[in-house]
């Protein structure tokens, strides 16, 4: 899908994340992040199937602060990646997300565009 068909403008934010299957759990790294999914890198243990529940949590600090937690399901899968997309998330979390994705970016109009759609959505 080009940039200009996207609804949510995705970032680019590397960051570990925790990634809760149906039988265990498993470390990887986001590669991006919108205000609906992120794209995370696909760990050599993990045989992803589209559909799949995915709970994700992404640390904001490196220590035992604020985090950013959703339940995704598995969109799109390729050799080095997989596309989570956010089905349920709480208040605190899309708050701090909400902000992650202002602050980088950096044009309100463009994160207003993506508020709506997520509405619509």
């Amino acid at each position: 899908m080009t940039e200009e068909r996207r609804r949510f403008h995705r970032i680019h934010f590397d960051a570990p994340a925790n990634l809760t299957l149906e039988s265990s759990q498993i470390q990887s790294l986001i590669l991006d992040c919108s205000l609906h999914g992120v794209m995370v890198k696909r760990h050599p243990d993990w045989q992803p199937r589209a559909g799949e529940q995915v709970g994700l949590q992404m640390p904001l600090t490196e220590e035992d602060g604020p985090a950013i937690q959703m339940q995704t399901e598995v969109m799109r899968i390729s050799a080095d990646s997989v596309g989570l997309s956010c089905q349920h998330i709480d208040l605190d979390s899309i708050t701090r997300l909400r902000r992650l994705v202002e602050l980088n970016l950096g044009d309100s109009s463009l994160l207003e565009r993506d508020l709506e759609h997520l509405v619509e959505a």
